[in-house]
């Protein structure tokens, strides 16, 4: 705890300094000086004021993460919009001519990118030194072992511990799958589902101990990074371990039920105690803040508008040669489910060949696939294809950001063959989204799975920051060819 508030107080005068700093530069910039530091008052206030509301002073877990970058960058745009209102408020009887709209606007692009910079080294050496701190997973044998594969998928950088909670004695010595199965059938476990060339690390060592490694942790001869309980904290542990760990968290270490590690490190919902009572629990944000519904439309009318009228020029060399490559049609549309499963058609460029009349019904594009034009290859890989989607954002079928709006035909075997997949309905499909942008194009149902897990993270926590983060990466996406 000590080091924490050193680093949190360590954070606050790298802050201070940072303000003075970025404004006597745009003074500078400017041929001027502050004569005080009274204009650097309110300026230092808001930005530490924002900070503190998005958790900026703690080690936060997403801290390297585009979804913590969008939340510095909107913090310090909001302590830019404060610091304005106080200089236009107040500016006659507080300020001098030295505290103009230009040095604050020069202060603040300066300021959010230096304090993100020392932010994400200061936390990625943390990481560092973390990174040889275990986890130590406490649960059942079977929610162990799904666990542990989950971890081989996701390239868990810690070591990882595994105690059983059983009072009957788990089976010592046995010995672990190298590798997740490979499942031939569709299984709603999503432990069996292996990422594309995903490199798996060393497997964790069997369970151990669990009084003896609390006994260690309790002496201060292992640190550990966090825990994580398998099994229910209010039905599944024994009162006594109940208390241990209580007093265990009190002392610093973290400890989260698996359903919460899933969601603060890998930003995902896991499915193994999803049922149909999920939407009743707490912490929904599309429940508690309905208004944020109407601003996201308005948001929606504008950047579509925007973009169309924007990308036009660059729509029309597209359709241009998608014509000369074989003089087929331009467009592709398909009958798509929107939101409360209300279906619509959905307008993109098209990138593959026209199907004929003999070809196999294959409902899914998979990596290679031969029915892709060289134009199209192209268009997939940056997302040049989704253009004519503004269209479907306009009409109101679709947002710019959300669940990806999926085929008719595809959503019917979904939904029938995947519990609670009519969840992601509540929701306006979006030309991009969370699962979009975390996981490749699916080829097959466990891909599916896979990506609606990070769909209901969407939608539990669906608010503008996580917008926010969505458009950054969608933006790395295109910069950088990442598309399927």
């Amino acid at each position: 705890m000590a080091n924490l508030r050193k680093s949190t107080l360590g954070l606050l005068a790298l802050d201070t300094l940072s303000v003075a700093l970025c404004f006597n530069l745009a003074l500078h910039l400017r041929g001027l000086t502050a004569p005080t530091l009274l204009p650097l008052i309110w300026p230092a206030l808001f930005a530490i004021a924002a900070l503190y509301l998005i958790d900026g002073y703690n080690t936060r877990a997403d801290m390297l993460s585009l979804d913590y970058a969008s939340q510095h960058l909107i913090a310090h745009f909001c302590a830019l919009l404060g610091t304005l209102l106080i200089l236009f408020v107040f500016r006659p009887a507080v300020y001098d001519l030295t505290a103009s709209r230009g040095v604050i606007l020069t202060s603040f692009a300066a300021l959010a990118p230096l304090t993100l910079s020392y932010r994400r080294l200061a936390y990625s050496q943390l990481r560092k030194l973390r990174q040889t701190r275990p986890l130590l997973f406490i649960g059942s044998p079977d929610t162990c072992r799904a666990f542990q594969t989950e971890c081989l998928q996701a390239g868990l950088s810690h070591p990882l511990l595994l105690a059983h909670t059983d009072r009957a004695e788990a089976p010592k010595n046995t010995p672990a799958p190298t590798r997740p199965p490979q499942n031939p059938d569709f299984s709603t476990d999503t432990s069996t589902a292996t990422a594309p060339d995903a490199a798996l690390p060393p497997l964790a060592p069997p369970p151990q101990d669990l009084a003896a490694l609390l006994g260690q942790v309790e002496s201060e001869t292992l640190s550990l990074h966090a825990i994580i309980l398998g099994d229910d904290p209010q039905t599944d542990l024994p009162a006594p371990l109940a208390h241990r760990l209580a007093q265990i968290y009190f002392d610093g270490v973290p400890i989260y039920t698996r359903e919460l590690f899933h969601q603060v490190y890998w930003r995902k919902v896991g499915l193994h105690r999803l049922d149909h009572k999920w939407p009743f629990q707490e912490g929904f944000a599309i429940a508690r803040e309905p208004i944020f519904e109407h601003i996201k439309r308005l948001t929606d009318i504008f950047l579509a508008s925007l973009g169309l009228l924007l990308a036009l020029p660059l729509m029309l060399l597209c359709a241009l040669a998608i014509w000369l490559e074989d003089r087929g049609p331009v467009l592709f549309t398909q009958t798509r489910i929107g939101q409360n499963r209300r279906p619509f058609r959905l307008y993109k460029l098209r990138t593959m060949r026209v199907r004929a009349p003999t070809d196999a019904d294959d409902k899914y594009t998979r990596p290679g696939d031969a029915r892709i034009t060289r134009i199209g290859r192209l268009l997939r890989t940056t997302r040049l294809d989704e253009f004519p989607q503004l269209l479907n954002v306009l009409f109101g079928d679709m947002s710019m950001i959300g669940p990806r709006a999926e085929w008719d035909e595809l959503v019917q075997n979904y939904e029938t063959e995947i519990p609670c997949y009519h969840f992601r309905h509540l929701l306006k499909p979006g030309i991009t989204g969370w699962a979009q942008v975390n996981y490749p194009y699916g080829a097959n149902l466990q891909d599916t799975l896979r990506k609606l897990e990070y769909d209901l993270y969407y939608i539990r926590h669906f608010s503008f920051r996580l917008d926010a983060a969505i458009i950054l990466k969608t933006i790395h996406i295109m910069l950088f060819g990442r598309g399927r």
